[in-house]
């Protein structure tokens, strides 16, 4: 005991002065409740199209809500702009200032007027590819960021593999008509939803009207969205038309309310407008929001070493919420992803891991969870204290 009791003791001064690190553990919390499996739609018929191809999906999961031949492939027309700006946002500074070339200001088809050597900025040529699906403005996109619009095509195709629209090549940025030019209606909700995920993609598809400023010398132009249901929807938020006579009428419209946001896609539609609204209220209604966890609500403890206490409540640091759907339909799980213990000092409001939705094992949405209360750190003759009483006999 005379020898073992020293070395103890610098034991205990090291194990006080450095603090433990842990590796982070996923841990599951809060089963599905019974009441989100049960959940029955309020109508159960089928919605009427006329599209050859059509999907309607929720954004943030990828689950299917409807679909008739989502698979088939079919030239997406304009709507091929959802990948040109997606590319263009990545790759590109929008207050980059574009050279408008020959070759883009003789772009047939939809124009927003632009002039070979015209100066303008990149912001402005995405509100003219998207509002007016200006052909000319995807010329000049393309030929700024990739040197043509060849290499630029191979740049869409590479973004839409590696989201998932593994159905989907591109040859154009545009969408002008070319037999190797196509995708499904299933990608194109893909690629929708993508880029709902980047904050300027969603602005800009979900503006009705905007003033441009192009031309030589420049003047102002007032832009007006081809998508009629961004006025007459409620929820409306997107996405792209698209039209020629090998796709026939293509329509990627979006909406969003009580916070789900639902993505359909018409090809080849007799009435694409009529179609997208049936597909979108079949979608509503087979859709609600499910709160998961609260703000400030207690859902787990973590051990905390050399502390006052021997563990800390942790709490949700906002509100989680996800989709549910109707039906037998898979409902999101929740994981808490922290470490397996905790050293003092631990504060109150300290962020220490992270709650998450998943669904199918996919990540669809996290907040923070942080510690509840604060743990003080016990001081050397405290902890030495405690390592005493543990060893003394009756003790």
């Amino acid at each position: 005991m005379r020898l073992r009791f020293p070395l103890v003791f610098l034991l205990m001064i090291c194990l006080w002065g450095f603090p433990v690190t842990t590796g982070a553990v996923e841990v599951p919390v809060l089963p599905v409740p019974e009441e989100a499996k049960a959940y029955i739609p309020p109508g159960d018929a089928l919605p009427n199209v006329t599209a050859r191809s059509a999907v309607v999906m929720e954004a943030s999961t990828g689950h299917i809500l409807y679909q008739r031949a989502m698979d088939r492939p079919g030239f997406p027309a304009s709507t091929t702009k959802m990948m040109t700006l997606l590319v263009a946002l990545e790759r590109g500074n929008p207050e980059d200032i574009v050279t408008v070339s020959a070759e883009a200001a003789d772009t047939e088809g939809s124009t927003v007027w632009l002039e070979a050597g015209e100066r303008i900025r990149l912001r402005d040529l995405l509100y003219g590819l998207m509002l007016v699906s200006g052909n000319d403005a995807a010329v000049a996109i393309a030929e700024h960021i990739a040197g043509s619009t060849g290499a630029f095509a191979r740049l869409m195709t590479e973004k839409a593999r590696a989201i998932g629209a593994a159905d989907t090549f591109f040859t154009n940025p545009s969408g002008l008509p070319d037999a190797r030019h196509i995708t499904t209606a299933h990608d194109l909700a893909r690629i929708a939803a993508y880029g709902f995920q980047q904050p300027v993609f969603g602005d800009i598809v979900r503006t009705r009207e905007r003033r441009i400023s192009n031309g030589k010398p420049p003047f102002f132009r007032d832009l007006e969205s081809e998508n009629m249901l961004l006025w007459i929807y409620d929820g409306a938020n997107g996405v792209k038309t698209g039209y020629t006579d090998e796709a026939g009428r293509c329509l990627v419209s979006a909406a969003k309310r009580d916070g789900c946001q639902l993505i359909a896609v018409v090809l080849d539609s007799v009435y694409m407008w009529n179609d997208s609204i049936a597909l979108l209220d079949y979608g509503f209604q087979r859709v609600r929001r499910r709160t998961l966890l609260e703000a400030g609500q207690r859902i787990s403890e973590l051990k905390v070493l050399q502390g006052w206490q021997d563990s800390v409540p942790l709490e949700a640091a906002v509100q989680l919420a996800v989709p549910d759907f109707a039906g037998n339909a898979p409902a999101c799980e929740l994981r808490l992803e922290v470490p397996d213990q905790l050293t003092a000092p631990v504060r109150e409001g300290d962020v220490v891991g992270r709650a998450v939705a998943c669904f199918q094992g996919r990540p669809v949405a996290a907040i923070d969870v942080k510690a509840a209360r604060t743990v003080e750190k016990k001081s050397l003759l405290a902890l030495l204290w405690q390592f005493v009483r543990q060893i003394l006999p009756g003790k």
